[in-house]
């Protein structure tokens, strides 16, 4: 039979895991008789546990919420997302909650095993705030690991980035698209920040091979073992994480400029297209309408912005972006004529 401290910390475990538990179930779970977990059950509300107690055929208990925050019981994967979940909340701007995820994050930290601490403490994380209605990408937590045990360590980091569609395998943050063409070496890269934004995870790097700054997505990240040697830091530009980031976002420089930037008139309230609009500017334009300033890294890849919201456009300027609606259209027809064939009807 485990010891009574044993026992308990099982106990608790199982009454944290679902809502009701009845106590025979309990019992045999924990190897022990129902008048055992009876007593353990006293014990724990003891030590400030709100545990009832619930009639029926199945009699059992239920952990509940109390007026007070009793010691939690949580393992190595829990740990660790609250200590991520707590760094982001830390480093993030104008939540109000800064200092205090801060301190429970110390808090955290002190308490846990040394090799959850080792963990933890290479994740180094910065939160820079973007869009806020676009869908999250998972990324594997290994990955996450590894990244920031790179960037904590200041290693050189190898690692196979998937191409997003339409551009080379390989293909980063400021990359040109480029059709893949047999085998692709693995980048090579000094990682200096792991950063979360937008519901999306990124890699700030130095490129070796490009030298040059680039950004990655890290759900497309599948790193090489073993790391490269140690570097010295470099200076990023813009500085702060934030500012090179949402710089780099806005504009492949890091000032806010897009390489292509166009207005339009689009045939919906600004109130319906501002919260999808990005970092672009809306502006009430009339009854059902409003003007639009994007930008982009194409002409056609911003023409395409606006075409995603689905109503009537007239375009305010300049001549490359009619000229890359025209463009557009085209495509979108040759692949409408592409799709009329046997095979592409539903």
């Amino acid at each position: 039979m485990p010891t009574t401290s044993a026992r308990l910390l099982a106990l608790l475990s199982l009454l944290q895991a679902r809502r009701d538990w009845p106590g025979d179930l309990l019992a045999r779970r924990l190897e022990v008789s129902s008048r055992t977990v009876r007593r353990d059950i006293d014990r724990l509300r003891e030590l400030g546990y709100p545990i009832a107690a619930f009639k029926g055929p199945d009699g059992g208990y239920r952990l509940e919420a109390g007026a007070e925050l009793p010691p939690l019981l949580f393992d190595d994967e829990q740990a660790v997302a609250l200590a991520v979940a707590l760094r982001i909340a830390a480093t993030a701007t104008g939540a109000g909650i800064e200092e205090a995820a801060a301190r429970a994050l110390t808090t955290v930290r002190q308490v846990m095993p040394a090799r959850l601490r080792r963990r933890i403490d290479t994740l180094g994380i910065t939160a820079v705030d973007g869009p806020a209605h676009r869908p999250g990408s998972p990324v594997d937590p290994a990955v996450l690991t590894a990244l920031g045990a790179a960037v904590h360590a200041r290693e050189i980091l190898r690692f196979d980035h998937a191409a997003p569609p339409g551009a080379g395998a390989g293909a980063g943050a400021g990359d040109a698209p480029a059709p893949a063409s047999g085998p692709v070496p693995p980048r090579r890269v000094e990682p200096h920040h792991l950063v979360a934004r937008a519901g999306r995870w990124y890699l700030v790097a130095w490129d070796l091979d490009r030298t040059d700054w680039r950004i990655f997505r890290a759900d497309r990240i599948s790193p090489r073992t073993p790391t490269g040697p140690r570097f010295a830091p470099r200076e990023l530009p813009g500085g702060s994480v934030a500012a090179f980031v949402t710089g780099r976002f806005r504009g492949g420089d890091g000032t806010g400029d897009w390489p292509c930037r166009g207005e339009v008139i689009l045939g919906l309230p600004a109130a319906e297209v501002a919260p999808y609009a990005g970092d672009g500017i809306v502006e009430e334009a009339g009854p059902h309408r409003c003007r639009l300033v994007l930008g982009s890294w194409s002409w056609t890849g911003l023409a395409a912005a606006f075409a995603r919201f689905d109503a009537a456009i007239d375009v305010v300027g300049p001549p490359e972006l009619t000229a890359a609606f025209a463009r557009l259209a085209q495509r979108c027809a040759d692949a409408a004529r592409t799709g009329d064939g046997p095979a592409g009807r539903g």
